[in-house]
């Protein structure tokens, strides 16, 4: 018995592992491919650039750009949101009925398709608030985009923080407030942070909500304003992917693209991680 016992174990742990190697082979080879089709394409002139003679020459300057616009504009309203949505659902009124309403909204708008946010992004930002095909009516679409995976992070992080530093900390004579701002905050930080930064990953990738409210098909100037319209680069390694009249001179410059952009997420995911180390350090120090 305890040897059968012992090889359903090692079979099962078996399985684990090859599934588990099989997943990192198709990341690899996922990754290789794009380096291998887009390396040749990266260099200062590209990285530095503003594409020219229809997208079949320069550079991606000007989407790189556009794209941190974005994240920085929907980080903006996403992030204070977020957070001061998920502190209240936690810290106030976890037992609520409107906490459970909030977080069935807040789930069901996580499985919401993307584009779908594109069109409400255009009908409300753009057509309504007349705020234009601009960089503001993007990133507050992305903002909204990113909102339920905020929440949520902020709500599971301060979750983890025990209810013993909450009482201790009542019991000295702080209030409410207090207690969140200096005790609970402090603690849940490093898994809030490791949230934020991991919804500016998915928004860096995100093409349908921009294709509606702010993205341009062929714009080789800088924005210099949150109305005016920018590249970003999603979109335009969709437009070059898919539409041009000299696709042999497009799909180098869309698989170095695609590199650039891989890269961005992976540098954010680092960043992520490195955050995430600073302030549980700050937090075990204090």
């Amino acid at each position: 018995m305890i040897h059968k016992k012992q090889l359903s174990q090692s079979v099962a742990f078996g399985l684990f592992r090859l599934l588990s190697v099989g997943v990192v082979l198709v990341l690899f080879s996922i990754l290789g491919f794009i380096i291998y089709k887009g390396i040749g394409v990266i260099s200062w002139e590209f990285l530095t650039t503003a594409p020219a003679d229809g997208m079949t020459s320069g550079g991606i300057w000007p989407a790189i750009v556009g794209t941190f616009c974005l994240m920085a504009g929907s980080a903006l309203f996403a992030f204070p949101v977020g957070v001061m949505s998920g502190i209240y659902m936690n810290e106030y009124t976890p037992k609520s009925w409107v906490v459970r309403f909030i977080r069935v909204m807040t789930n069901n708008l996580s499985g919401v398709p993307s584009i779908v946010f594109g069109l409400f992004g255009m009908a409300l930002f753009v057509n309504y608030l007349d705020f234009g095909d601009s960089i503001l009516a993007g990133s507050l679409t992305l903002g909204l985009l990113s909102l339920p995976l905020v929440i949520r992070t902020t709500e599971e992080a301060l979750k983890a923080v025990p209810d013993s530093l909450r009482e201790g900390s009542r019991a000295l004579g702080a209030t409410k407030l207090q207690t969140v701002w200096h005790v609970v905050l402090p603690m849940g930080m490093p898994n809030i942070i490791t949230g934020l930064i991991l919804a500016l990953g998915r928004v860096s990738g995100e093409t349908a909500p921009i294709l509606f409210t702010c993205a341009a098909y062929f714009l080789p100037q800088l924005p210099t304003g949150i109305f005016d319209q920018c590249m970003a680069l999603p979109y335009h390694l969709y437009v070059i992917s898919t539409s041009g009249t000299d696709m042999e001179a497009q799909l180098p410059i869309a698989y170095g693209t695609a590199l650039v952009l891989i890269v961005i997420i992976l540098l954010v995911n680092l960043l992520a991680n490195a955050l995430r180390r600073f302030f549980e350090k700050k937090v075990k120090s204090n």
